[in-house]
């Protein structure tokens, strides 16, 4: 089974970090990795609940999965445990059988004094994700959510969606 992993400390408290995984806004702008932006078509943020993401390559250079330019991620959200951990079923919308399946992404939120270590891990990746691209994406998204609070986010953080 393969497993990807990445992690990053963020300098915030976990219960914070933690409302961006259930907050639509800010789930939204810190989930895309670099160079593809996000949007949310719904979101039922409890254990038990889902979310359907569209991601669109910024480049449109073609390379999505779904289409051309754009990822839709189906999501059950199978653990929620605040505030340390998360826990996701991830299937791809894709015709292409080397994206079939179901990702599970397991995200935990260890507490520090001033700070939280993110985690995450994804397991059984799809095939067609390669290796060292979803490594990117992840320390990516991890960088973005960081920077939420951390005072140096580009994108708009807009809340309660």
């Amino acid at each position: 089974m393969r497993v990807d992993s990445a992690s990053r400390r963020i300098a915030a408290l976990r219960e914070e970090v933690f409302r961006a995984f259930t907050d639509p806004g800010m789930l939204a702008s810190w989930l895309p990795p670099e160079g593809m932006s996000g949007h949310l078509e719904h979101i039922d943020a409890r254990a038990g609940g889902s979310f359907r993401m569209v991601l669109t390559y910024e480049s449109g250079d073609g390379r999505g999965k779904t289409d051309e330019h754009s990822d839709v991620t189906d999501t059950r959200i199978l653990a929620l445990e605040p505030p340390k951990r998360v826990v996701w079923a991830v299937t791809f919308e894709s015709d292409d059988p080397a994206f079939a399946g179901t990702m599970f992404m397991e995200w935990t939120l260890d507490a520090l004094p001033d700070a939280t270590d993110v985690t995450v891990e994804a397991k059984d990746v799809p095939p067609g994700i390669d290796p060292d691209d979803h490594a990117r994406g992840l320390a990516s998204s991890l960088e973005q959510l960081a920077q939420l609070f951390e005072g140096h986010s580009t994108r708009h953080v807009p809340t309660g969606a």
